[in-house]
């Protein structure tokens, strides 16, 4: 049979054993086995070689039953800290009670610690997108980091497809009005998809809504309202200080945000190929939740499969960056 030993025991169970047995002196055996005559007497009282448990079997507390309940009581309801709590039980419960002792108590009981006790604040819950067919485009902008061989930072551009998840970037050296119709020119031309409609932010490269701090309407004038009127494509707006209207493409972004974050670029060549690595690895390779663990890719596909009139070319192995 296995027996644990206590860490610090200086007899083993054969020695024990012998001990029990043995009829000399407990001087003479606490010579021989190289131990007191109080381990011998122990062993001799013993009818085991085995160690007995050393975790304590009475609770070291001055509180009774009904105190401690109280304690825990005015923990949950009044949410005092540990000092506090110390004084109101020494003042009206126990005076002799102890602060490591509370301690043990609270933690007893579940509630030793006081951020597990507070109220969270409700967050408010994600509303999912609305279904809709492809061809309705989430587009934004995001920074880049300028790289040591770069004289200034550069801009990437980003669309994804609400139904497919389908990712479409550019990257230009400046946010203006001209590289976002440059943008919606080349997104169009690769899409597989007939766009029907793509939602921008109020930035100055997708529209003339805002003007200084005053809203207003937009004129129509814009370069990037003119491109998707000869495109046959509707332009909507998110409202003002709203990005979680926005918010796929935003959450797209967090994913280049990340790619960003752990790659060490030694120049902008490198990090724009990583980034249309990484968009190729997307719409191909990697499962969507939102998509039943289907890729982009596939989910074109299958949207293809069941309504081809909603396509302007059959989608093949695109990478969503191609020249």
């Amino acid at each position: 049979m296995l027996i644990r030993l206590h860490a610090q025991a200086t007899t083993t169970p054969k020695i024990r054993a012998a001990i029990q047995a043995s009829e000399e002196p407990a001087w003479v055996l606490a010579e021989r086995y190289g131990t007191t005559e109080q381990t011998i007497y122990k062993w001799r009282h013993r009818e085991t070689v085995e160690d007995r448990s050393h975790t304590p079997h009475h609770l070291q507390t001055t509180l009774t039953p009904a105190q401690e309940a109280v304690a825990v009581a005015l923990r949950t309801t009044l949410l005092l800290s540990l000092d506090d709590l110390l004084a109101v039980v020494r003042e009206f419960l126990n005076p002799h009670a102890s602060r490591s002792g509370l301690d043990r108590c609270l933690r007893r009981h579940g509630v030793g610690n006081l951020r597990d006790l507070n109220a969270k604040a409700p967050q408010p819950k994600h509303k999912s997108f609305k279904a809709y067919e492809p061809g309705y485009l989430h587009v934004d902008v995001k920074y880049l980091p300028q790289m040591a061989d770069e004289t200034s930072r550069r801009y990437l551009f980003v669309a994804i497809d609400r139904a497919t998840r389908w990712v479409f970037v550019r990257i230009y050296p400046a946010k203006t009005a001209a590289n976002a119709r440059r943008f919606l020119r080349d997104l169009e031309r690769a899409c597989p998809m007939r766009i029907r409609t793509v939602l921008t932010d109020n930035g100055k490269e997708f529209t003339d809504r805002l003007f200084g701090l005053r809203k207003r309407a937009a004129t129509g004038e814009h370069e990037f309202d003119k491109l998707c009127a000869a495109l046959d494509i509707e332009h909507r707006l998110t409202p003002p200080k709203s990005p979680q209207t926005n918010g796929m493409v935003e959450r797209f972004n967090g994913r280049i945000e990340e790619v960003l974050q752990s790659h060490h670029f030694r120049s902008g060549e490198e990090l724009e190929a990583t980034l249309h690595r990484y968009v190729w690895l997307y719409n191909q390779q990697l499962p969507q939740s939102a998509l039943g663990s289907k890729t982009p890719l596939q989910a074109m596909k299958g949207w293809h499969k069941l309504k081809p009139e909603l396509f302007s070319k059959r989608p093949y192995y695109l990478t969503g960056c191609d020249t």
